[in-house]
């Protein structure tokens, strides 16, 4: 398998990679609150969000095709939350569409939920398509992220895969020994398969803390080079965020 599909792309070299990643993880974020802030009504500053969002998109040298494959696996979840607003809410008049009534407050609640999702997780997955795991776990840790966080999330990334590939040899090995049936009569040996990954991984993991504790692990990853932050990125963080906050500013023209 891949085991890079988190991060493919961050190795690529573009004005946006090369930020620090405290730089890209402030401007981000900051701009995820500011829009989940932002009023329902306020349809122009979520144009701002979204103009900013592909500036850094297309100078990131991201592939199109992979960011908005990533931004398709949330979309279906973000619509089963949003199509039924507009029945639930009431208020702002009514919009009939044949026998349907769907309420002028509850589509613009709708659509304002729409744009939030959208616009965060787009900030998500350029975060993590422009940076290394790896360093963007250290650039957190900079910015005073519990280390307990980013530990747990560091060994969930580099095990994660493992898991993955062991799942895998005990599929190709029950499909090795011909065994057919629907999925109704799998569910037996689906529990087998459950269980035993379940051992082999507490065993691994078992393993792994023996090795870590008699190398004298405490919980911080040695590092050959040390992040900086430079002119450039704070003019990064500078200008993103507060392009974000005149976007917040900012009302439509009527």
């Amino acid at each position: 398998m891949r085991h890079d599909f988190i991060d493919r792309y961050s190795r690529i070299e573009s004005p946006i990679h090369a930020l620090d990643p405290r730089a890209k993880a402030a401007a981000f974020f900051a701009l995820i609150i500011i829009c989940v802030s932002t009023p329902n009504s306020d349809w122009w500053a979520f144009v701002i969000y979204a103009t900013l969002v592909l500036v850094v998109l297309f100078a990131s040298g991201v592939p199109l095709r992979y960011f908005f494959s990533r931004l398709l696996i949330v979309l279906p979840f973000i619509l089963l939350v949003c199509i039924f607003l507009p029945f639930m809410h009431k208020g702002g008049g009514q919009v009939s569409l044949g026998p349907i009534s769907l309420s002028k407050e509850g589509l613009l609640m709708m659509r304002a939920i729409l744009l939030k999702s959208l616009i965060s997780v787009s900030c998500l997955i350029l975060l993590s398509s422009t940076t290394q795991f790896a360093d963007l776990l250290h650039g957190l840790e900079k910015l005073y992220v519990p280390r307990f966080l980013t530990t747990v999330s560091a060994f969930m990334y580099r095990y994660l895969f493992l898991l993955v590939d062991e799942a895998q040899r005990i599929a190709r090995a029950r499909d090795s020994r011909n065994y057919k049936g629907k999925w109704i009569w799998q569910v037996k040996t689906t529990g087998y398969i459950v269980a035993t990954l379940f051992l082999r991984s507490q065993e691994r993991a078992e393993r792994v803390y023996q090795a870590m504790v008699s190398r004298g692990f405490e919980g911080e990853f040695p590092r050959w080079t040390e992040i900086r932050m430079r002119v450039y990125d704070y003019a990064f963080a500078v200008l993103f965020i507060g392009g974000a906050i005149i976007g917040r500013m900012v009302r439509p023209w009527s």
